[in-house]
């Protein structure tokens, strides 16, 4: 009983350990040695994610700590990630306050006005409180996949929260 109870809590801990994994990794810059144009944002994909389907599991704290470990990895100004991955979850949060039940079509289209929000964000702060040069051409592409991948990871991520949550309501 023990031990299913340290497994389940280490499960339920899948989507933080993830997060940090990939905020303290270039994991995005790895396929991009593969393919030219192939890059996308999954940390973004998981904060709407589980910000709207399971708020308990990703703090607002644990995003914005997220997000500066992002900034030092990337050699970005110090919170300007925090504030992209931060409107990407007050746009989840709002979706998960105003729809009672979502679907795969509805949080694509919501998820794809955060990313819209989040990257204005964050090109108005870089632009002015930066001098590193922005490729729109890249974020174009980065956007793009970001959405496309959308729903495989949306299918993956509901698999994974059918599986965590399997048991608690014995």
């Amino acid at each position: 009983m023990a031990n299913y109870k340290v497994i389940s809590k280490i499960l339920n801990l899948g989507p933080l350990i993830l997060l940090y994994y990939l905020s303290i990794s270039e994991i995005d810059s790895h396929f991009e040695n593969y393919f030219e144009i192939l890059s996308f944002n999954i940390q973004l994909i998981i904060i709407y994610f589980w910000v709207s389907k399971r708020p308990e599991l990703l703090g607002s704290g644990h995003i914005f700590l997220a997000g500066l470990l992002n900034d030092v990895i990337m050699g970005f100004p110090l919170g300007l990630s925090s504030l992209a991955y931060l409107v990407v979850s007050l746009v989840a949060t709002y979706v998960k306050n105003m729809t009672v039940n979502t679907r795969i079509t509805t949080d694509w289209f919501t998820f794809f006005i955060a990313i819209i929000f989040s990257n204005l964000i964050f090109f108005i702060l870089l632009s002015n409180f930066s001098e590193i040069g922005i490729n729109f051409t890249e974020v174009s592409y980065n956007t793009f996949f970001t959405l496309l991948f959308f729903p495989f990871f949306w299918v993956l991520f509901t698999y994974y929260n059918s599986i965590i949550t399997t048991g608690k309501n014995v």
